[in-house]
């Protein structure tokens, strides 16, 4: 492959290049206008969730996502344990449930961030906002750890959407497309 680094080749210069310091990579990675979405899961009767713009397509056939999270959010092992999660893209009419899922409405933990909003089972078990912009129903496949972070590489098994204007986030804040 053209390009492709050679076993046995010399080192180059970007591979000894020390990373770049974290604070200035957050500053960088604020600049990334994204979509919001709700990542959810169930297992053993528990629900919880996440705001998160870390979602990327993998492939569309067969669909493949990945959603990154944290192994600290009380999220993760419920993701880690069903093998399941819903990626909930938000519509502009949610911030107010893109702010409890990302623990900025004091008082409000755990279950009762699903207060509020419309939810229903998906295929999976998984928890899908009934109104969202799209809402992808997945079963993990893979989970890769990466540093504080787990990367799940999810099969995307039903998937709904609906007309309205995405939420977005931008430098530490919400906003609408124009």
């Amino acid at each position: 492959m053209p390009g492709a680094p050679q076993v046995g080749a010399p080192a180059s210069p970007a591979r000894e290049a020390p990373t770049v310091h974290s604070s200035k990579f957050l500053t960088c990675m604020r600049m990334l206008a994204s979509g919001c979405a709700v990542i959810a899961a169930r297992h053993d009767g528990q629900r919880a969730g996440l705001t998160a713009t870390a979602v990327c397509s993998v492939t569309a056939d067969p669909p493949q996502i990945i959603v990154c999270v944290n192994r600290k959010v009380r999220a993760h092992p419920l993701i880690a344990n069903s093998s399941a999660l819903s990626v909930n893209m938000l519509a502009q009419s949610h911030e107010m449930v893109a702010k409890r899922f990302a623990g900025l409405v004091d008082g409000v933990l755990g279950e009762d961030r699903f207060e509020g909003a419309n939810w229903e089972e998906g295929v999976t078990g998984a928890p899908i906002l009934r109104d969202a912009l799209f809402s992808l129903d997945c079963r993990v496949i893979e989970a890769i750890p990466a540093s504080t972070h787990s990367i799940f590489l999810c099969e995307v098994v039903d998937a709904k959407f609906a007309e309205a204007s995405p939420l977005l986030y931008f430098n530490g804040r919400f906003a609408a497309v124009l």
